[in-house]
């Protein structure tokens, strides 16, 4: 078989796969970035003792408890407390003022993986006299992630790189201040539980749920192809009120999709956006 063939048949064993799980699941992938896509689902054969994505399109097909399986190798999980502590000094110092002047505050971490990243922010909130009038909504398709985040306990040795994590975010405080450790595992306090609900939601097939004055969506969107990233984008931008804040990861852009006229740069470097006053959206209360 010569590599044009070869390259067709490996194509459509993946999109067989994708459209077994949508149908079935209602887990949507088919417009994800096929080449990293790939490489967790062949990442997963071994694992799951598959010798072709084939195979794997059967036993899911027969078997939830295989996607159950499936589902933790096509979601990414890679996420810190203050990972890339510009972004949350940034928010810290362009966008909380701005926060702080809102009676009640909603705030949505989408792709939060296993819960750092809402952690950081109910911290920053906290340090800002904030927390106690915010929620935050946290949200993601990966029912594991989920569940390790509502929990809030992480292993005790990642908490140096953490700490060096809030320093450099401009943390006010001690990390220490906020868990508790014990046999290897540490707790995050309830003070910042209790601000955060855990969700399943997906960017790929769900719409707006909330009406908020910050996004969080960071390192998902390069995951995504052109299409579904406007579609992502779409979503994000119409839960926005007006006067709103967007984050994206360090590798993510506006630029060059049809949403950026609706965003000014606001800390470009740290790929923070704001919603203008004249694209549609609620107002702010």
């Amino acid at each position: 078989m010569d590599s044009t063939v070869t390259a067709r048949a490996d194509r459509g064993d993946l999109g067989a796969l994708l459209d077994a799980i949508y149908r079935i699941y209602h887990h949507d992938f088919r417009s994800y970035e096929e080449a990293s896509l790939r490489r967790r689902v062949e990442v997963s054969l071994a694992h799951l003792r598959c010798a072709t994505i084939d195979e794997l399109r059967d036993r899911i097909v027969g078997d939830p408890a295989v996607f159950g399986e499936l589902l933790r190798f096509m979601t990414v999980k890679v996420s810190d407390l203050f990972r890339d502590p510009a972004y949350y000094r940034a928010l810290r110092d362009h966008v909380v003022p701005y926060l702080a002047t809102y009676a009640a505050l909603k705030i949505w971490v989408a792709g939060c993986a296993t819960g750092e990243e809402a952690y950081s922010l109910a911290i920053v909130l906290h340090e800002a006299g904030l927390l106690d009038r915010a929620l935050i909504y946290a949200t993601d398709i990966s029912p594991d992630s989920l569940r390790v985040g509502e929990a809030g306990v992480y292993a005790t040795d990642r908490f140096a790189g953490f700490s060096d994590n809030y320093r450099c975010a401009g943390g006010r405080a001690s990390l220490a201040d906020y868990y508790s450790a014990a046999y290897g595992r540490a707790l995050l306090d309830r003070r910042l539980r209790k601000a955060i609900v855990f969700s399943d939601h997906s960017l790929a097939t769900d719409s707006v749920f909330a009406e908020v004055q910050l996004v969080s969506c960071r390192n998902v969107l390069i995951y995504f192809d052109d299409e579904l990233r406007d579609r992502a984008l779409g979503v994000l931008r119409a839960s926005l009120c007006r006067n709103g804040f967007l984050g994206l990861g360090l590798r993510e852009t506006l630029r060059f999709t049809r949403h950026a006229a609706a965003f000014t740069e606001v800390v470009p470097p740290a790929r923070i956006y704001r919603k203008v006053n004249d694209s549609p959206g609620p107002p702010c209360s």
